[in-house]
């Protein structure tokens, strides 16, 4: 399926159909992120039950820390 995240397309498998599976797939299942599921801030506890569909866009924030 096609999912842009953060402003550009992805082809991704369709195993991939949930938020926390998705994060996981690009190694942010254990980092703080905020993900953003078409224009819904989404709350961690959402994640998993949060079904990804083509078409969906996605933003993905996480904080990094530095001086």
């Amino acid at each position: 399926m096609n999912v842009k995240i953060n402003g550009e397309w992805h082809e991704i498998p369709d195993h991939l159909a949930d938020v926390r599976t998705l994060l996981g797939h690009f190694q942010l299942d254990n980092r703080v992120v905020i993900v953003e599921l078409n224009d819904t801030i989404l709350e961690k506890s959402e994640h998993a039950d949060s079904q990804v569909h083509e078409g969906d866009q996605m933003e993905l924030v996480q904080f990094v820390g530095g001086g």
